[in-house]
């Protein structure tokens, strides 16, 4: 019994002293590959390998291919996205003011050019028409007045010169014999003549001289035959002045009148109406206003785009509203001066510390063609043009 129980005891003491069980080999076994792969796993994380090195380089190439792809594509094109739709927008404002009778538009409604839009009350204008149409009769009346008394000085102011020239011959002749009686009366005799006869030859003696000096007085004012006539002239062109100002008066008269009636001066839609049927409107009044046909795109390229831009320049215009409508133009033109210059307080760059900023140039493009009849572009609706340089 004691010899059976030795190897035991030995065996129990060897697995105390080594620490651990004993192990068959088979467990050895698969314990050494579990060793072998963990060791070749920590290797391999230590070490990846050459195959993420070379995804990573075909990554790489393919994206250089890409953006020399794209810059190639690109070299010659600008695009902006700080654009967008203009156009001509006309205010209407009436000339004259008066109560709306007749309202013949709405919101939004295309009209055609020469269209009745508003209308205003008409009756006073009327008669400010009948009463210039009188004061133009009146005038004219007058103007014919003065035209025959022109008439009449022609030939009335020759006739008084010539007749003050006859009046003094004959207050000469007059004169003459009174002045022989008067010297036969005062030359004779007392005892000859009497003293009435004495008498009566001085008192004609200065009545004929009086008539004398008043003949040539008339004689004086006759003479200006010419100054006379050119008043008559005078006055016949002061009342041709008249009948012109009458015919001022009726012509403004009529203009009135027909201001009266607001027609559309372009084709276009009727946009920001402020009038309303019997309402009074005072001259001047913004009533709406008609957006035309004619649009362009407004854009604002950077300083730095513009290098290459000429007017002519092919544009294809991509719309934030209609996404799948594209648009092709051209370059019309290129503002002389950026959108700072000509703002209402322009920036003072000789005054303080300066920060350089990139400046942008309002540039117009015409749209050529693409855009539907039956889709009208609103006005200020953002756009993104790209402009195909030719050089």
């Amino acid at each position: 019994m004691a010899e059976r129980e030795a190897p035991e005891s030995i065996g129990t003491w060897s697995r105390v002293h080594r620490g651990k069980p004993r192990r068959t080999d088979t467990a050895k076994t698969r314990d050494g590959a579990m060793n072998d792969a963990a060791k070749q796993s920590k290797r391999r994380r230590k070490h990846p390998g050459k195959k993420p090195l070379i995804v990573l380089g075909i990554v790489l190439l393919v994206i250089a291919v890409a953006a020399l792809l794209w810059w190639f594509v690109t070299r010659n094109e600008v695009s902006t996205d700080d654009a967008y739709t203009d156009g001509n927008a006309v205010t209407i404002a009436p000339k004259v003011s008066g109560y709306v009778t007749r309202l013949a538009i709405n919101d939004n409604v295309y009209v055609h050019k020469g269209d009745l839009m508003v209308e205003i009350d008409r009756r006073d204008y009327e008669a400010q028409v009948d009463q210039a149409r009188a004061q133009l009769g009146l005038a004219k009346a007058q103007l014919l007045s003065a035209q025959a008394q022109l008439d009449i000085a022609r030939v009335q102011y020759p006739a008084q010169y010539e007749q003050a020239r006859a009046q003094i011959e004959t207050a000469s002749a007059n004169y003459a014999r009174a002045q022989a009686d008067y010297e036969r009366q005062h030359g004779v005799d007392p005892r000859a003549t009497t003293q009435q006869n004495i008498d009566t030859s001085t008192d004609q003696q200065r009545v004929t001289h009086a008539d004398v000096m008043s003949a040539q007085a008339q004689l004086r004012t006759a003479s200006l035959v010419p100054q006379q006539i050119r008043q008559a002239v005078a006055a016949v062109e002061a009342r041709r002045e008249q009948v012109a100002q009458a015919e001022a008066q009726l012509e403004t008269a009529q203009l009135n009148l027909a201001w009266c009636d607001l027609r559309a001066p372009s084709d276009g839609w009727i946009t920001l109406r402020n009038v309303q049927f019997g309402s009074f409107l005072q001259a001047g009044t913004v009533l709406f206003t008609i957006v035309t046909p004619q649009e362009w795109i407004t854009a604002n390229f950077k300083e730095s785009q513009l290098t290459r831009m000429r007017p002519g320049d092919k544009v294809k215009i991509s719309v934030d509203a209609y996404p799948k409508l594209e648009l092709h133009g051209h370059v019309d033109s290129i503002q002389l001066g950026s959108g700072s210059r000509f703002s209402a307080f322009p920036a003072e760059n000789a005054t303080g510390n300066f920060v350089k900023i990139v400046q942008r140039v309002p540039v117009k493009i015409v749209i050529d063609d693409g855009l539907p009849a039956n889709r009208p572009l609103p006005l200020g609706i953002s756009v993104e043009p790209t402009v195909y340089l030719s050089d």
